[in-house]
């Protein structure tokens, strides 16, 4: 299929060949809703609503069947055939650039080289979804490629709710995810509204179709262990130092590189190969491992020597900390300055932790055939993580939460993760807003990002140019503690070609105030209008832009005036932000 295809709306007439799943691909775990028979008539309704009735004989048994193998209704057999990346802006056939340009990000949301999950159209996270099903893919780029300027998308949850009028200044997408009444909010409520199609996940920038890869977080992650150097160690300067955390997923992929540009020696658990071998293959991580003897030498080697390293450890996290216990106790010698944690615990019993006692392949399996099984396993591998990291911060490690519920999950399996007389949200840790970028955030510091829709390399290096230049000029003005965020960020910008950091999309990221921003927004124009730039440039943010997220075990961890459990209004808007003078 061609991109012309894709915009012509749901392929009815004749019916594409249903090719299944993708075995070249890693797919989300089997999703396990507990449907009762009545919902999973439902499910199968409001699946069919995308289709015309003559279908859906043969459909029906086709998604029935996807729901008993695999908990969801993804719609394999609409999996367009078409290979799944940004191409260039000209290339979409649309009546408004700003609808190319929303299109190129649902592309690169999907790419196979940045999603984790994409068959079903999972981004990152273990369950953030683009879209819940094939259906709504083709439908929404067929509203975009007949989109006017005088249009906006309304999507709800992955389903388009259709064009409507609105003016040339109006976003042209309005999207809310997961908007569920607080009462109705279980995980369990949840699992069964996504299945039956009425709801859907959208982590953050996965279904608000602004993620850059792994690079959106590498920066932020390099500016958390270089302030967390500077915090727990007294220096900026971490040759020697070694960061132990795990992850390395969509997001969690970004520790690796992030450790390597802050000079440290980062060492990663991750107990699933596919990722494990994808950061190698991209250069991320230098080293692998599967062997705990030789992970712990490699580690003395590069702190003798003061390289820097990024070392993946096929494994469990929760055998490398006993482990590092292990070697301190016998040797005295405390292996480990900085460690953190990044599996998937606000998904811990569907894939996003791997307890200790199975291996990877036993994990997915058991999830499915014993939930509960399953669940007491996670509860009490996570009580050894953390007696284990107990007992290395006694002696000298420092140790935070990653914004990843891992403290809170811990609390709810028994670990002792309280903090003596503390509140509700107060752990014997800290998270990593409360203690490291929360002072960023209070300078009104935030990620700033931008998407080079030509796909041409060469357009982002001459955005990175304009950006380091203009922060450099803006640095001489402000007061210090803002100039050393301005001085974090220009070193940044200046290596961050030299260290390959794209993947998908010719993305960039940096944290900078309003000023900043606004300043480097008007560069990029005028250099677009000058011919220097050769196509129009998304302009993107994160979550941790600065009010973007409430959530009290992260953003807000540090408010002590009771209020961490109240919501500010929080939407995505898409704020594709395009410069096309």
């Amino acid at each position: 299929s061609s991109l012309k295809e894709i915009c012509a709306g749901l392929p009815l007439d004749p019916l594409p060949q249903n090719r299944g799943r993708d075995p070249s691909v890693p797919h989300a775990p089997v999703r396990t809703p507990n449907l009762t028979a009545a919902e999973e008539r439902l499910a199968l309704g409001n699946a069919l609503r995308y289709f015309t009735p003559a279908l859906h004989p043969t459909l029906a048994a086709e998604f029935a069947q996807e729901l008993r193998d695999y908990g969801h209704i993804y719609m394999y057999r609409f999996c367009p055939a078409l290979h799944m990346r940004a191409y260039p802006i000209d290339q979409y056939p649309c009546r408004t650039k700003q609808a190319a340009a929303i299109m190129l990000m649902i592309m690169n949301n999907l790419d196979p080289a940045v999603a984790q999950f994409p068959q079903e159209l999972v981004t990152y996270g273990g369950n953030g979804q683009v879209f819940s099903n094939w259906a709504q893919f083709w439908l929404v780029f067929h509203y975009l490629s007949i989109m006017t300027e005088e249009q906006t998308l309304v999507m709800y949850s992955g389903h388009p709710l259709g064009l409507f009028p609105s003016l040339p200044s109006s976003p042209r997408c309005v999207i809310t995810n997961g908007m569920v009444i607080p009462n109705y909010s279980s995980r369990e409520k949840y699992d069964k509204m996504f299945a039956m199609g009425n709801t859907m996940y959208g982590q953050m920038t996965a279904g608000s179709y602004c993620y850059i890869g792994p690079q959106g977080i590498v920066h932020g992650t390099m500016l958390t262990v270089l302030n967390a150097g500077r915090r727990y160690l007294g220096s900026g300067d971490l040759r020697g130092r070694v960061f132990v955390t795990s992850g390395l997923g969509g997001m969690s992929g970004a520790q690796a590189k992030a450790a390597v540009i802050a000079g440290c020696i980062g060492v990663i658990a991750e107990v699933d190969e596919a990722p494990l071998k994808k950061r190698h293959e991209q250069g991320w991580l230098m080293e692998v491992t599967s062997e705990l003897n030789h992970c712990i030498q490699r580690i003395r080697e590069a702190k003798k020597a003061k390289t820097t390293l990024s070392l993946g450890y096929h494994g469990n996290i929760v055998d490398l900390w006993e482990r590092l216990y292990q070697e301190y106790k016998q040797t005295g010698e405390l292996l480990v300055d900085l460690g953190s944690d990044q599996t998937s615990l606000h998904n811990p019993f569907s894939g996003g932790y791997c307890p200790v006692q199975l291996t990877f392949r036993q994990a997915n399996q058991l999830m499915n055939t014993d939930p509960q099984r399953f669940k007491t396993l996670v509860h009490e591998s996570l009580r050894r993580q953390v007696e284990a990291i107990n007992k290395l911060s006694c002696v000298g490690m420092f140790f935070w939460d990653y914004g990843n519920a891992f403290l809170l999950e811990a609390q709810r399996a028994g670990a002792d993760v309280e903090k003596k007389g503390g509140g509700a949200t107060v752990f014997r840790y800290p998270s990593y807003i409360q203690h490291i970028m929360g002072d960023i955030f209070s300078l009104g510091f935030g990620p700033f990002r931008w998407v080079c829709t030509s796909g041409d390399p060469a357009d982002l290096s001459e955005t990175d140019a304009i950006a380091a230049a203009v922060l450099e000029e803006i640095s001489t003005t402000v007061t210090e503690n803002v100039r050393q965020q301005y001085n974090d960020n220009i070193r940044w910008i200046r290596e961050a070609g030299k260290h390959k950091m794209v993947v998908g999309s010719q993305a960039r990221i940096l944290y900078s105030d309003q000023k900043g921003r606004v300043y480097i927004a008007l560069a990029i124009n005028q250099a677009i209008a000058k011919g220097k730039v050769s196509a129009p440039v998304v302009i993107s943010r994160d979550h941790h832009d600065v009010s973007g997220t409430d959530s009290p075990f992260r953003e807000t961890s540090n408010v002590y005036d009771g209020s961490a459990f109240c919501a500010g209004t929080h939407r995505h808007t898409h704020n594709t932000s395009l410069h096309t003078l």
